[in-house]
């Protein structure tokens, strides 16, 4: 993978959902090719860590958490939740060796609207703290009401731009009971502060009824693959907040998770089987959209990007290559998105 393809870092990925996390239990992930151990002790502290013990190599994920982080499998080795070394049964009062020069290396991590999030720094970046905040639910008291996760077969960037695609869901999503006939789209797009934004506006799809009168949506997109879609409206006399997040977390340089997760108000749950019926088969069919993009990728063809359809993956591309050179640099961190209005069939 050239550095132009590889995930981007000292960025937040998504990884996973805290309430599967339960006390005294630890994960196993693999997050853009590095092995990550994410735990929760006794006494709830979350924490990660690389999950490879330095002793023997043996998965810390393998073991056990204790009250203050965990023990290894192999020899009985223990770490906080820092990463320090704190016991190693082996060792004699004779002999001088200070568990606390050993350390493993640890992850920023926060568990925030139901979600934990992993902070991937840069090579020589491992100890600087996140220069940001994980990405906010923007709705009070938020908390999963549906999700929706699928393992990807295809390197990050192909996943998010076709996710972030306007123009294939005639063709992709097309359906006997979802029929979508092209038509002249014209959307107002800006910049943010690691992205870009379709501006709030009524949609056109006709699922949104679902959601009462006077519906709009705004649908933003940030680094590394952050894309919020906020819907507002009216129903049964109150207001309401639909909000939904798609993430996209690397696994490896050639398979990524994608997770699509709903946020509404408790009152709103009726909505709940709507998402259930065709969230997974939409996301399926995106899935192997790109599964099956991957058979013509296999002769490195030159690919094609056109106006206006394609301008949200070309900003992305340009986005993450201002992104790349302010890690590499540390120069400030330059949106090439300006304000701009696009149009194309779909």
């Amino acid at each position: 993978m050239s550095s132009d393809e590889a995930p981007l870092r000292n960025l937040w990925y998504m990884a996973g959902f805290g309430r599967k996390l339960a006390r005294g239990s630890l994960w196993h992930k693999l997050l853009l090719g590095e092995p990550v151990l994410i735990g929760r002790t006794h006494a709830g502290t979350l924490f990660a860590m690389r999950d490879i013990c330095p002793h023997r190599g043996v998965p810390l994920s393998a073991g056990r958490a204790t009250s203050n982080g965990v023990q290894c499998p192999y020899h009985g080795w223990q770490f906080g939740t820092d990463g320090v070394c704190t016991h190693i049964p082996s060792l004699t009062d004779a002999q001088d060796l200070d568990p606390s020069r050993i350390k493993v290396r640890t992850f920023p991590v926060c568990e925030q609207d139901g979600l934990i999030w992993i902070y991937m720094a840069a090579e020589g970046h491992e100890t600087m703290a996140p220069t940001q905040l994980p990405p906010k639910v923007p709705l009070a008291n938020a908390r999963p009401r549906w999700f929706e996760s699928q393992t990807f077969q295809c390197p990050i960037d192909h996943a998010v731009i076709g996710l972030m695609d306007p123009a294939h869901a005639p063709f992709v999503h097309g359906r006997w009971w979802w029929r979508v006939r092209p038509r002249l789209k014209e959307k107002a797009y800006g910049p943010l502060p690691n992205g870009f934004v379709m501006k709030r506006h009524a949609p056109s799809k006709p699922a949104y009824r679902l959601l009462g009168a006077e519906v709009s949506t705004e649908i933003t997109f940030e680094l590394p693959s952050t894309r919020f879609e906020i819907v507002k409206g009216h129903l049964l006399g109150r207001p309401l907040d639909v909000v939904g997040l798609t993430v996209c977390t690397p696994i490896d340089a050639h398979s990524t998770q994608v997770t699509q997760i709903q946020y509404w108000p408790a009152w709103l749950g009726f909505i709940k089987p709507f998402f259930m019926a065709i969230g997974p088969t939409f996301l399926g069919d995106d899935r192997r959209m790109v599964e099956l993009q991957k058979e013509g990728l296999k002769f490195n063809p030159r690919l094609m990007l056109i106006q206006d359809a394609d301008q949200p993956a070309i900003w992305y591309h340009r986005i993450k290559k201002s992104w790349s050179e302010h890690v590499a640099t540390g120069e400030p961190f330059v949106n090439p998105v300006a304000e701009r209005t696009l149009r194309w069939r779909s």
